[in-house]
């Protein structure tokens, strides 16, 4: 489990308290919203870090292959119905609400979200800088 991922809500909850009384605590931001105050301190929401993390792991899933144990896991659609990225996946349909907490469920709509230099970027160093820069309209 990564630290900025907590499953339970009441971890989500401790943390996200926990850093909001840590950016209150910088002098100069007070009459500040939350948003501005982690901006200012050069910190992500704990949504923006998930959300972060989640994408990182889906460039590698698909640049790299995913394996034998991966195959079915996500489909590309096809590329005349795509405006933009090239790279768009299908999100899938399940009739049980628990599934829209998998991995793959969760990625999807944003990774879609994304424009065409983002999704092409030839290196992980270059998905991250492209990334961070539209990360904000992801949201």
């Amino acid at each position: 489990m990564k630290f900025w991922a907590p499953q339970l809500k009441k971890d989500v909850k401790v943390l996200e308290c926990l850093q909001r009384r840590a950016t209150k605590l910088v002098k100069g931001l007070e009459g500040m919203s939350y948003e501005e105050q982690l901006r200012n301190v050069g910190l992500s929401s704990l949504e923006e870090k998930r959300l972060r993390g989640n994408v990182f792991a889906l460039y590698n899933f698909l640049r790299r292959g995913s394996g034998e144990g991966g195959a079915d896991l996500f489909s590309l659609v096809s590329s005349d119905r795509t405006h933009g990225n090239s790279s768009k996946l299908r999100q899938g349909r399940f009739r049980l609400d628990i599934s829209r907490h998998f991995f793959a469920e969760k990625v999807v709509k944003h990774w879609n979200r994304l424009p065409r230099e983002v999704v092409d970027a030839p290196s992980l160093s270059v998905f991250k800088r492209h990334l961070d820069n539209t990360l904000n309209n992801l949201l």
